[in-house]
């Protein structure tokens, strides 16, 4: 009797994944979903204190439940009640605000106290100043498999210094910004593995049309060798989990790890933030990203000369995504790159750069720049040329240093230094070795340092007009 007793309980159990736990931040003003799991053909009863409503949801016959719930305008703290009749499970400290996803690589990874070894800019202060009881964030734990997880082992953090510290450096600048200036909660989730490629955070179906450099995995053993590069592992043991779960929008930190292959990598990312708008369901959510910065990517082959392997094209493939994924925006980071180390200490300007899009193109507040410069035009007068930019309402400087990044190419595409006037809004570029340009480059470099910036500190992308 005691045994059967101890069963039946077991399985009339409700158990909620660990997005819908204590501390968790829903999104504001929306019909946003929540699932869990109890006995099979059980009636499970939501209840919430906002408005004092219920919901009332049938489990399938996996025993599984999904319903979603009508937030209102932001504000808190609310708990929410499941309970299917023998059983109540309460959710206490719910926040209602702005939610969003932060994914990617390393850089995205890299927590607020660093890296081993490798420090962030200010991020010490950053910790001691991160009390706030606005902002909560969950972490998904590194996970590489075959089959398409439902949950995760974590929980909800209430921003303090006992908390910031282990937290992506990236997402709490960006998060954190937005609660300023928004006074809402922030609710962000940190989705990131180091070294990481942009396959890997896809599915098969993503991939199929794709001629991939790494096989899809059939096997565990398929999973030994750099596991986070094996195309789906990480959409499988990281992403799915929280698919569906009410965002604003995502914010992206990846690129260094396919490097090597430039040329597909905007297809990719299209498809990937394509797909991935497509599972949550809630249409072209904004999506934001971080153009890779400048690093001596020769330091990985240092005896083997790859001519591709500049990440300049990397970056440019990312520029050129910017421009056709809907909804998005690209932060430049040109002015953060470090020649030795592929983990930029300066993650604050990054961060804040990200928040600067969302501000600006979803929330609508304006009055200050939060677009980089890109290339507008090049005319050709002469042996000289002019080169105008977008993006630029102030227009542009220097910041009264020398402007050496700039090269142009005659039809013999022989690149020279060009020796550059800053003006306004453009430049004018010559050289005496090239009496007929019909190409410039600016930085198309592995690593270099930003010259160029908008009068609001906006660094220019680098970027070329040839297609050599």
């Amino acid at each position: 009797m005691v045994c059967a007793f101890s069963i039946l309980s077991l399985h009339a159990e409700i158990k909620l994944p660990a997005l819908f736990s204590d501390n968790m931040l829903l999104q504001q003003n929306m019909e946003t979903p929540i699932w869990g799991w109890a006995e099979k053909n059980e009636t499970i009863t939501i209840s919430t204190s906002w408005d004092a409503k219920s919901y009332e949801v049938k489990t399938d016959k996996q025993g599984q439940w999904k319903t979603n719930i009508q937030t209102p305008k932001a504000g808190g703290p609310f708990t929410i009640t499941i309970s299917n009749g023998s059983q109540t499970k309460t959710i206490n400290n719910v926040l209602i605000g702005e939610v969003w996803l932060c994914s990617g690589q390393s850089n995205m990874e890299m927590p607020l106290k660093g890296f081993p070894g490798q420090p962030v800019k200010g991020g010490n202060e950053a910790i001691v100043r991160s009390q706030n009881k606005n902002i909560h964030f969950i972490t998904v734990p590194r996970a590489t498999v075959l089959e398409p997880k439902t949950d995760f082992e974590g929980q909800w953090e209430v921003a303090s210094s006992k908390t910031t510290g282990n937290f992506s450096a990236t997402a709490w600048y960006f998060g954190s910004l937005l609660q300023e200036v928004l006074q809402v909660p922030v609710g962000l989730i940190h989705v990131s593995y180091g070294g990481s490629n942009v396959e890997a955070w896809m599915n098969e179906e993503m991939l199929k049309d794709f001629d991939l450099a790494l096989e899809l995995p059939k096997t565990e053993a398929d999973l030994k060798s750099n596991p986070n590069r094996v195309p789906t592992t990480l959409f499988n043991g990281m992403l799915s989990p929280i698919i569906g779960y009410g965002i604003k929008g995502a914010i992206w930190y990846q690129g260094e790890s396919n490097y090597e292959r430039p040329f597909q990598y905007k297809d990719l990312f299209k498809k990937m933030v394509t797909s991935w708008r497509a599972l949550w369901n809630q249409g072209d959510f904004p999506f934001y990203f971080a153009q890779i910065a400048p690093f001596d990517y020769s330091r990985f082959h240092p005896n083997e000369y790859k001519p591709n392997c500049n990440s300049a094209y990397l970056r440019e493939a990312q520029l050129k995504a910017s421009t056709e994924i809907p909804n998005s925006g690209m932060a430049v980071l040109m002015d953060v790159g470090e020649e030795i180390s592929i983990h930029p200490m300066d993650k604050e300007k990054g961060g804040n750069r990200l928040a600067y899009l969302a501000l600006a193109k979803t929330y609508g507040i304006d009055g200050f720049e939060y677009e980089s410069p890109t290339f507008r035009s090049m005319e050709i007068l002469g042996s000289t040329v002019i080169v105008a930019f977008n993006n630029i309402p102030n227009g542009i400087t220097s910041f009264w240093k020398d402007v050496k990044g700039f090269e142009i190419a005659g039809k013999d595409k022989v690149f020279y230094p060009a020796q550059v006037i800053v003006r306004t809004k453009s430049v004018k570029l010559s050289t005496p070795k090239v009496a007929e340009p019909v190409a410039v480059r600016y930085l198309f470099k592995n690593y270099a340092k930003a010259e160029l910036f908008s009068t609001g500190g906006l660094p220019m992308s680098s970027f070329r007009t040839d297609d050599w």
